[in-house]
This record gives structure tokens, C-alpha cells and sequence, in this order.
């Protein structure tokens, strides 16, 4: 299994209800196919660099996971489905990355 880091970004026209019913979407796809989920983060609105689809600001969602390669066509596919998705970018993290993610974990609980 690979470590995976995906973040992607909802459009800012849903409530806070349907952010989280969204998260929680993509969270349960990676579960159902067999992917263990390490970290979610929801760093909130920001603003975009550029204009997506006349949208100037989205919500930022953050998924660390063990996964099988197969896993991400799957995943990914349904990101691109699902209309509430801005942009999305899937990670594989090496063994570096995945230490210094685990580390940023670790300092984070201890702030």
C-alpha cells in the first residue's frame, strides 16, 4: 500500500452541512474501497489564486491515506462526477514526505 495525500476544493456556494456531507462522501468512497484513512483536515474557505468556474474563493479539504494504486483512478473519477469538486490533486507521498507529514501531525496535537 501507498501513502496518498488528495486535497481538493468545494465550491463556496454550499452550506457548512453540505461541505462536511461532501468531505464525508469522499472519505466513505476511499473506506468502501479498501483505502485506510491516516488524516482529514478542513482548512475552511479561502481565496483562490485565479477564477474557477467565476468562483474567486472555495473550500479546502485535505485527505492522508493508505491506498492500493488502484484505488485513486476510482477516486478520482468521481471527483471529476461530482459537480460540488472545483479542483482536486492526488499525492503519492514518499517515504520522506510521509515522515514529515507524520512529524506536522505530531506537532499539530501538541499545539
Amino acid at each position: 500500500m501507498n501513502q496518498y495525500e488528495t486535497v481538493f476544493i468545494l465550491t463556496p456556494v454550499l452550506s457548512d452541512v453540505q461541505m462536511k456531507e461532501a468531505a464525508e462522501k469522499f472519505k466513505n468512497l476511499l473506506v468502501e474501497a479498501g483505502a485506510e484513512i491516516i488524516n482529514e483536515e478542513s482548512w475552511g474557505l479561502k481565496k483562490l489564486a485565479y477564477a474557477i468556474d467565476k468562483k474567486t474563493s472555495g473550500f479546502y479539504q485535505m485527505i492522508e491515506f493508505k491506498a492500493e494504486p488502484t484505488v485513486i483512478a476510482k477516486f478520482e473519477l468521481q471527483m471529476r462526477r461530482d459537480e460540488r469538486v472545483l479542483r482536486y490533486l492526488t499525492v503519492k507521498n514518499e517515504k520522506y514526505a510521509a515522515a514529515y507529514a507524520e512529524k506536522r501531525r505530531n506537532n499539530k496535537k501538541e499545539a
